[in-house]
């Protein structure tokens, strides 16, 4: 009898250690955030939490097998940049860790940038590329905006809600509340903020709260993930501009659709041309082969898009770039010599070509306006935003502009 009682004892302490490291667990997550630790206990967080917590584990898993290759990668840069671990989970809200995540409001990316703030944080999106797509500058530039948005409203949780519904709605939400309180801005019936955003944060929490829960990670099928470490699965390398992952993929023995899924920011599975040397993911394994027989050297052509226009036929096409209508049709995989207004059709041009044919370009300093550089360079306004896909007047520092044929 005395055994039993002892033995029930160190069960119930046992058990009372567990609670308390859990409850320390989610209290740490949450001051994290600059929540207060009483949230997990709202009946807001519990009434979103219970008919979620299923479904949230499937997706929790399913998009940390998804990110698996990049996600060391992104958690080591968010911890150097000193700014919350926890934001792992908003890249894991926003898009369930696919590159290619697109909405139906043009954002896209790990991070869910829309065109304006991704180009205000310095990605580039034009012909080539969408560095929204890009894990690496991707969260930079999310590190940066969340800094900015910190820097703003002074909590961090704060500066969750305004990535995901704007700082100028969060701002009008606290003075129309009176408040900053998370309690208060995300009230169900006074609806301060949009619906979709009052359950992100707690969506960010929550998955957070499944990082914690080691039983669950390990009684699961990815029970690996726990064992994994912070071992990167991918490396970057820089090449020259105008390079093929179909070329990089022969000379590094890597299939040509897995370098494409490691760079889906390169939209034709081409660095951009116009820059001398670009950056992009390779598998680690394959870091040293790289080294050993990469050579930029060995690049026979560069490679250009060229957008379709009316008018256009394969000939003239390839007489503009220097290279066989044979090439060109062969090359693209067309069964025709038919070519359609606004097709994009991959050209191979030889170094000399592309020297002819490279475009000029201007960065843009500070002061800059469409106007100024357009008289400065004798082009029209409307020709400049044509060759940059320029739809409305807004241009950024930095920014490199086509400003030739």
């Amino acid at each position: 009898m005395k055994q039993i009682v002892i033995f029930l004892t160190c069960i119930t302490l046992s058990f009372g250690f567990i609670e308390t490291r859990d409850h320390h667990d989610k209290a740490e997550i949450l001051t994290t955030l600059d929540i207060d630790p009483s949230f997990i206990n709202s009946t807001l967080y519990v009434n979103f939490e219970n008919p979620y917590k299923n479904s949230a584990q499937r997706n929790y898993f399913r998009a940390m097998s998804r990110g698996f290759a990049f996600v060391p990668m992104v958690r080591q840069m968010i911890r150097e940049a000193d700014i919350p671990d926890l934001f792992l989970y908003m890249a894991m809200a926003e898009s369930g860790f696919s590159l290619k995540a697109y909405s139906s409001k043009r954002a896209s990316g790990l991070w869910q940038f829309m065109p304006y703030t991704a180009k205000r944080f310095g990605l580039r999106i034009d012909t080539y590329v969408d560095e929204r797509r890009d894990p690496v500058k991707s969260t930079k530039a999310a590190i940066n905006y969340l800094k900015d948005l910190h820097g703003r409203f002074g909590k961090w949780y704060l500066a969750a809600l305004a990535y995901n519904c704007g700082e100028g709605r969060v701002a009008w939400a606290i003075r129309k509340a009176g408040s900053d309180d998370l309690l208060t801005l995300i009230d169900p019936v006074k609806k301060y903020l949009p619906r979709e955003t009052r359950n992100y944060i707690k969506k960010i929490v929550h998955l957070a709260m499944i990082s914690q829960n080691e039983e669950l990670l390990l009684n699961s099928d990815f029970d690996y993930l726990m064992n994994r470490g912070e071992a990167y699965s991918l490396a970057k390398v820089s090449v020259p501009g105008g390079e093929s992952l179909e070329r990089i993929s022969e000379i590094i023995k890597v299939n040509k659709s897995d370098l494409q899924t490691y760079n889906p920011h390169l939209r034709y599975g081409l660095t951009p041309p116009d820059e001398k040397r670009y950056s992009i993911y390779i598998p680690y394994m394959n870091l040293a082969d790289f080294k050993a027989y990469y050579k930029s050297s060995d690049m026979k052509s560069f490679f250009m898009v060229h957008t379709v226009k009316s008018g256009d036929t394969l000939g003239a096409i390839s007489r503009k770039y220097g290279v066989s209508y044979k090439m060109v049709k062969e090359f693209n995989k067309l069964h025709s010599s038919i070519i359609y207004p606004k097709q994009r059709l991959i050209i191979p041009v030889s170094k000399k070509n592309y020297k002819r044919l490279h475009p000029d370009f201007y960065r843009v300093q500070s002061g800059d306006t469409l106007s100024t550089i357009a008289r400065k360079f004798k082009v029209s306004v409307s020709k400049l935003k044509e060759m940059n896909n320029i739809s409305g007047n807004t241009i950024y520092r930095g920014e490199k502009l086509v400003v030739s044929n």
